[in-house]
This record gives C-alpha cells, structure tokens and sequence, in this order.
C-alpha cells in the first residue's frame, strides 16, 4: 500500500544544516510506488475470457479514495454496449451488509433490541419463528433453511406475505445449535425493519443508507434501476456463449437476501465510510458502534477458520484481516472485500450468473497490501481409527441432496452429490472426498452423544436422518 511522505521545512526556523540531515534522512527511506493498475487490467481481461463472463466492473479503495475504477468487457452480449465503474448490477447477497446495516441502526435509535423475539415487534408469524431473535437471523444461527427464489412478486406485500407463509417446520435445527447460511433468515431480517420503521424495506434503505451515504444510483426497485445505465444479467448454463436472461429475474419476497441494484461508484461510498469511522467527505453516515457490531464475529464456521458477524465474512487472507461478501443470483455476482485495518477495498461486480473474479480480486491484494506468501501445500492427512469412523456414518439430509457415509474394508466413505470416494480428514472437524469429476470438502459437527450430528458443505447444512450400523 502505498504512502505520500511529505517533508515540510520552514527555513525561517530551522537552520540549513538540520534541513540537509533530514533531507538525507528522507532520501535514503526506500520510496513507495504507485501501484500498476496496468496488471489488474490485464487479469482482469483474461479471467473474462477464462470464466465466459461477459463484463465487470471493478474498483479499488485506498484510505478515503477510490483510487481504481474500470469497466471491462460488454453489458450486454447482444448489443456489444460496455461496461461503466457507473454502471448498476445486481448484487445478490452482497447486499446482506446493507440489511444488517439498517437493522442495527433502527436498534441502536432504540426501536427494538437484537436479543429479543422478532414476534414482539413483527406481526403474523409463526410461532417459533416468532421466538427467534434479529441476532440469531443476522448471524445466520436462526436454524432455519435456506432457500432462494429468483421468480415472484415485484410489489412491496410480497415480503411480507413470503415470511409469514413460512412454518415451524421450516427449521433444521434448534435456534442457536449451529452456523447455517439461511437466505431466509434475512428475509425475516427485511420484514422486521419494515414492522420496526413502519415503512417498505425498500424505502427504509434508500432512506437510511443510500440518500445519507450519498448512493444516488443505489435500489431495490427493478423500476428505478432501469431509469439508469444497467448490465444486462447473463447465463452459460449448459451453453457455449452466455445469454440475456430473459424475463430479468426478480422476487421482491427476496430482496432483504440478495437484490440491491448498485455500481462500484456507489459502492465505493459505503466501503469509504465502513473503513474511516463511519465518516466520508467528512459527513458521519454511519456510527461507529454499528460498524463494529457487523464487522466483530457472532459465529464460527463449522470446520472452517471463517467467522460471520452481521452480514459480513470474517477471516485471515495471507495473514491481513478481511471483511467481505459475495453475492451470486441469477444473471450476476459481486464481491465486496475490505482489510479495514489497511484501509484497502476491492469491488467487483459481473454480469454472469455466480460470477466472481477471484483472480482479480488477489491481484487488487497484491498491488496495495502486505501479503503473506501464498501456502501451496494443503493440510496433511489425519489417521482415523474405527472406532471414530463409526461415530461419523450415518445418512444426512434428504433427496435430492441425500449424503451417507459409511465404512466399507476398513474405509469410510462419501456417497452424495454426484461423488462416491474414501473420505480424508484434514483436521478437528474437516474432511475431504475426491471423486473422478470433482472434490467435496465438508465439515461432520457432533451432537452431545459424540457422534456426528450435522454435515455442513458449502451448499448447506443437513442433519443426520438416520444412523448406519
């Protein structure tokens, strides 16, 4: 990361032979350079036309500046038009951090508290969902299942009707017994910011977030973002050359999860505030007790060194800590990450469906941070005995998802998700099985008997259903 060092004499006080032992001083320091943005370009280009993403946008934060903005590629494939640091994408569940963001806020003016029964402010639930609270939802410890619907409603009710249509038996676990990502939970999260300020979840943002941070652009109404310039979101399933998703996804039930319309020019703002105190163009938007209520951890990933606070990731990068989210919905994907401790931030919005630009992303990194270097080698394998094998078999979820693990000739074995392979572990709870098409690397949680409650993958959680003897 770079540094302007500035050297300010006044001749009037100091005389000339101090002035030239600071100026030898200072000559002999090793000078920073600009970083060659030329290189992130460069990557940027190629993993493009690696992934068969049509067009991003990225932009690079130092201090309180965005100093790096750049559009690649085109935003939509049939009319060639390109990319612009302007230009608006859907986020996906990036825009968690900006539901957290609004939730706290209301409970720190007082309108309700994050350790209490949603139940008490929110109408119509029901009654276990009632029970939970807005910390268990905001950290993804609510018990719930996940789900994400792309197609519904557009109108303000969806969201409502959507989270009161959900059951108590919408739950895979007993609230607060493991970290599980639940798009849900942020649904509920919505909804309560709307019974707490009494107004849509859409119009509390744009009021209490991006009108004071200064994201003119910044929505969640389909109707409004396509007043400005907008990527066209794409897909390449199953075909060779990305397509317009057509008609644009939208399910206004889910926007509390994953929606909001922003540019890395808007983003940038927010990103500016979260690293300087909540402060940017020396105007405060956001407090600072908010800030580290997201960014401080509420959970721990099973099997992994991540920890979640308040819709934000939390976790070591080559020995910096970083705070992000990605986000991946139909047609687009994003990535915000920040290293608050240096003031650095990359943003990278595409128009694919999942898109990311994890290459890109490193490089950002490598250009403006102190890095550790890159460990190759992965963890080593751990023996395992028989006796703990036993403790771990047993079928967990259901179809389609269905898992079993089992021993066969002394080896236990992964059978689900299109791969069946010995399993290897690699630490405490962590394991790994590599089939012919693919590698799943998955965590075994244990319930209070020892054995293996809970199989966490990156697609879920799933409980043990039934034991294998």
């Amino acid at each position: 990361m770079f540094r302007k060092r500035f050297l300010l004499i006044n001749s009037r006080l100091v005389s000339l032979a101090p002035v030239l032992l600071l100026w030898v001083a200072f000559a002999q320091q090793p000078q920073s350079s600009k970083p060659d943005f030329g290189e992130l370009e460069k990557v940027a280009l190629a993993e493009l036309a690696e992934t068969n993403t049509p067009g991003a946008a990225v932009g690079v934060v130092s201090g309180d500046r965005l100093v790096f903005a750049k559009g690649f590629g085109v935003s939509n494939v049939e009319t060639g038009a390109p990319v612009t640091p302007d230009m608006l994408f859907r986020l996906g569940s990036t825009t968690k951090m900006f539901t957290a963001a609004a939730l706290v806020t209301l409970a720190e003016e007082g309108k309700l508290k994050l350790d209490e029964p949603i139940g008490k402010y929110a109408k119509g639930l029901s009654p276990k969902i009632a029970g939970l609270t807005a910390h268990q939802l905001l950290s993804h410890t609510a018990g719930l299942n996940d789900d994400a619907t792309m197609f519904g409603r557009h109108d303000d009710e969806a969201l409502a009707d959507t989270v009161r249509a959900l059951k108590d038996d919408f739950f895979f676990a007993p609230p607060g017994r493991i970290w599980s990502y639940s798009n849900p939970g942020y649904w509920l999260a919505g909804y309560l910011i709307e019974a707490v300020d009494d107004k849509p979840y859409a119009d509390v943002l744009e009021e209490r977030l991006f009108k004071p941070i200064g994201m003119r652009r910044t929505t969640l109404r389909p109707t409004m973002a396509m007043t400005w310039p907008l990527a066209q979101g794409h897909d390449v399933s199953g075909r060779d050359k990305p397509v317009v998703v057509r008609p644009f996804a939208d399910n206004a039930g889910n926007w509390p999860a994953g929606s909001i319309f922003s540019s890395v020019d808007d983003l940038s703002r927010f990103v500016i505030a979260f690293m300087n105190g909540g402060q940017i163009e020396g105007k405060q938007v956001l407090s600072p007790s908010l800030i580290k209520q997201l960014s401080s951890p509420h959970a721990d990933e099973p099997g992994s060194e991540w920890k979640y606070g308040y819709g934000l990731g939390i976790i070591k990068n080559r020995g910096v800590l970083m705070v992000e989210h990605g986000g991946a919905r139909s047609g687009f994907g994003s990535l915000i990450r920040m290293a608050p401790d240096h003031r650095f931030a990359v943003i990278i919005l595409v128009n694919r469906t999942g898109g990311s630009l994890s290459k890109s992303a490193e490089k950002a990194m490598e250009l403006m941070l102190p890095l550790e270097a890159k460990v190759e080698s992965g963890p080593k394998p751990i023996a395992m005995t028989e006796v703990e094998m036993v403790r771990y078999i047993g079928v967990y979820g259901a179809q389609p998802n269905r898992i079993e693990i089992a021993i066969k000739d002394g080896t236990l074995l992964f059978k689900g998700m299109g791969v069946e392979a010995p399993i290897v572990k690699l630490g405490e709870s962590r394991f790994s099985a590599t089939g012919s098409s693919r590698t799943v690397d998955f965590a075994l949680v244990p319930g209070s008997d020892g054995k293996a409650e809970f199989l966490v993958l990156r697609e879920g959680v799933f409980s043990r259903v039934q034991s294998q003897h």
